[in-house]
């Protein structure tokens, strides 16, 4: 593969020294001599929490995390303060869909604002194109979304922002007219081609598969040695504990709980928590029934968002509609950029009542494939008119 640099992104820069209390790291936590290669410091430190007391996976929250990122079919609903059982979840949907309404139900609404508008489509993957299943590699897309996707894809510039890598959600979906960014959006390509003027921004020439050139833009570049090496050793760790699964997306290395029995999870967790204890420089998100290990960067799928935007020359609130389609923690980042000066839409996949920062929901997949096809058919009426 060719590579040529060009230059420093601004949105990389040297941090400030690396303490205890930025990191959010107990003293116990702090690195040990084995925790390996140094890094260069041409990597924005993210502001971290004030830590608490982190002797156990108990009392730094991870295990409480890992049951609230997982609720069952009954559980108590922030906001409404009622417990409810399987017969009595419509009602509590309904009630808090008055909060996140339909995007189906309000599809004329959008499409109001969206005249004279650019449309731009960002769709996360598991739990938004695919079911989430017990076997990732086998989260694949129906035929009817395959045939959405590529629809959306065909009259709007269309990107899927996934925590996988990008060569797997590229391999699962396969359309070619799409953007791909993996590792939540750490992990970004697009072609040349339909690039704006980018030059002040950090990126890499190459080629692709096919041997078109191709912009790359990886914030988290050097921290693919250090990932590779905690990915291996979560292998190591973890292959005691039946049903767990370790996936190495490049930039992050995610650790599956899904098909481990409830009570090996603090075992997971804990697991974990002993090889993170010696990479500061790495930290733990939550998603759903899987942890996540990721670059402490100042970089997450609200600023892939913006960065896209930006590249392609469609950062200009006035003539651009984005909307942002996802159902995980990993996707309120996302939500969080465009519900500030109302910029565009925020769209939740969910089936069970949960606080966001999106403005509208879906309740599955398949709503999902109906609200792409919606925007199709739409788009096909308008351009006939014209």
């Amino acid at each position: 593969m060719d590579l040529k640099s060009k230059n420093a992104s601004p949105v990389l820069a040297d941090p400030g020294p690396i303490n205890k209390s930025r990191l959010g790291i107990h003293s116990s936590m702090m690195p040990c001599s084995q925790s390996g290669a140094s890094f260069s410091s041409s990597i924005l430190t993210a502001p971290r929490k004030k830590p608490g007391k982190l002797d156990d996976v108990r009392s730094n929250g991870w295990l409480d995390a890992m049951h609230s990122s997982s609720p069952p079919r009954k559980k108590i609903v922030k906001d409404f303060v009622v417990e409810h059982a399987s017969d009595d979840i419509d009602i509590v949907y309904n009630s808090w869909m008055l909060k996140y309404p339909s995007a189906l139900n309000s599809f004329d609404h959008i499409i109001n604002r969206a005249k004279d508008k650019k449309i731009v489509i960002f769709l996360d993957y598991d739990g938004t194109l695919s079911p989430i299943v017990d076997d990732p590699d086998r989260a694949f897309m129906s035929a009817d979304m395959h045939s959405a996707v590529k629809g959306v894809a065909e009259y709007f510039p269309t990107t899927i922002i996934s925590g996988r890598s990008r060569d797997k959600v590229h391999e699962l979906v396969g359309i070619e007219e799409l953007y791909y960014a993996g590792s939540h959006g750490m992990d970004i390509m697009f072609p040349v081609q339909d690039t704006a003027s980018i030059d002040h921004m950090g990126y890499v020439r190459s080629t692709d598969k096919q041997g078109k050139e191709v912009n790359l833009f990886q914030p988290a570049s050097e921290f693919i040695p250090m990932i590779d090496k905690v990915f291996k050793t979560l292998v190591e760790v973890t292959k005691a504990i039946t049903g767990t699964k370790v996936e190495n997306h490049k930039f992050c290395t995610s650790v599956h709980y899904r098909n481990v029995d409830e009570k090996s999870w603090l075992a997971v967790a804990q697991c974990v928590h002993d090889v993170l204890k010696d990479y500061p420089r790495l930290r733990l998100t939550h998603g759903r029934k899987v942890l996540e290990v990721r670059p402490v960067i100042d970089w997450d799928k609200g600023r892939a968002v913006e960065f896209l935007l930006e590249s392609l020359g469609l950062s200009n609130n006035d003539d651009v509609l984005p909307i942002y389609i996802g159902d995980d923690r990993t996707d309120e980042d996302a939500f969080k950029v465009l519900r500030e000066g109302n910029r565009g839409y925020g769209i939740l996949v969910s089936s069970v009542p949960k606080e966001s920062k999106a403005f509208l929901s879906l309740r599955d997949t398949s709503e999902v494939r109906d609200f792409l096809k919606a925007l199709v058919k739409w788009k096909e009426h308008v351009d006939k008119k014209n």
